[in-house]
């Protein structure tokens, strides 16, 4: 046991790399995280480090500054009405030439026709019996794209609450290289039914150190938990099904590869994940064709694992290794296109 804790302490673990590929692609998007909460894709954090303040606490809205309004607009605002100024008020908008051929005879007439502000004499098309306006035509618009693939909104996290009310026997140990895990308490000891779902359902995190601590502690929990994984799997569906349906890329990335993990840390794993199908796949389907297309380039990032298509494929295949005899038939049932390697 010794000896493997050793191991998970050496080296440079899942979670470390996810932060330094973040700060590599900060460099290219400073404004990413920040974008995306002002947009709702991920929660916001707290307003101190001991939670959120209390809503009488909070600063009333915006004073609306109105503009200083002078002359006879001032007077229009006034609770006692606007001054007519002039017996027909379309008539302070035409401009002095309007009705200079007018007579004087007319004059009034002009003035008191609701048209008179727009259009001079003989210059109208009313009373025709055709009009010369060439017809526009309705522009035809096409069907709004379905979304399938789009990103939805990521919720708090339980993960989120737990973490920042001190309930979790774990914290960062920040070293040189990369950051690693301290666990408070050792990893068998701990109740797999009430901390292994909380861990998982911080899979959906994006901001360190809540992404962090849940890849890593999920990662420790799978490799030191051995038979108490199993009965703990049922309890695992639903969180995973919530970190799938985000269709965010990075968050099914991850999920994926913990999902591998999981299938292969315990025997009867892969069997017991079968009749949760139904909930886990549906998404995978729809990923399943994202592929990166280099065609005679060289994809230096393959050692990532970052491509989800390949991803999805090697999940398939796990599951139905490691599924039994039912495994392929549901997998096919729920994805048609795939096939068994």
């Amino acid at each position: 046991r010794a000896a493997a804790m050793s191991q998970l302490g050496s080296k440079i673990s899942v979670a470390a790399q996810m932060q330094a590929e973040d700060q590599f692609d900060r460099a290219m998007k400073l404004d990413r995280r920040k974008n995306d909460k002002l947009m709702g894709k991920i929660p916001k954090g707290t307003e101190s480090c001991f939670g959120d303040f209390p809503s009488e606490a909070h600063a009333g809205e915006p004073r609306i500054t109105s503009m200083r309004l002078i002359g006879s607009s001032a007077l229009a605002l006034s609770p006692r009405g606007p001054i007519a100024s002039h017996p027909y008020p379309h008539a302070a908008t035409l401009p002095p030439m309007s009705f200079r051929s007018f007579g004087s005879s007319n004059a009034e007439a002009f003035l008191m026709s609701p048209r008179s502000a727009y259009l001079a004499r003989r210059s109208g098309s009313g009373g025709r019996s055709f009009s010369t306006t060439p017809r526009h035509e309705k522009p035809q618009t096409s069907p709004p794209p379905a979304g399938a693939s789009e990103r939805r909104p990521i919720k708090p996290t339980e993960f989120r609450r737990f973490y920042d009310r001190g309930d979790l026997p774990i914290q960062v140990k920040h070293k040189g290289t990369a950051n690693q895990v301290m666990w408070k308490v050792d990893v068998e000891k701990l109740d797999y039914h009430h901390y292994l779902p909380i861990f998982v359902d911080g899979l959906r995190e994006k901001e360190d150190p809540y992404r962090f601590l849940a890849v890593e502690g999920t990662y420790n929990m799978l490799e030191m938990g051995g038979s108490k994984i199993l009965p703990v799997v049922p309890q695992l569906v639903i969180p995973i099904k919530a970190a799938l349906n985000t269709r965010d890329v990075e968050v099914v990335v991850t999920t994926l590869k913990v999902l591998q993990a999981m299938v292969l840390s315990s025997e009867l794993v892969g069997e017991a994940l079968v009749p949760y199908y139904r909930q886990l796949l549906p998404v995978l389907n729809i990923f399943k064709t994202k592929k990166l297309s280099t065609f005679d380039q060289i994809d230096y990032g393959q050692r990532k694992r970052r491509d989800v298509g390949e991803l999805v494929d090697e999940t398939l295949e796990i599951l139905e290794a490691n599924g039994g005899e039912d495994a392929f038939i549901n997998i096919k049932y729920m994805i048609p296109t795939y096939e068994s390697g």
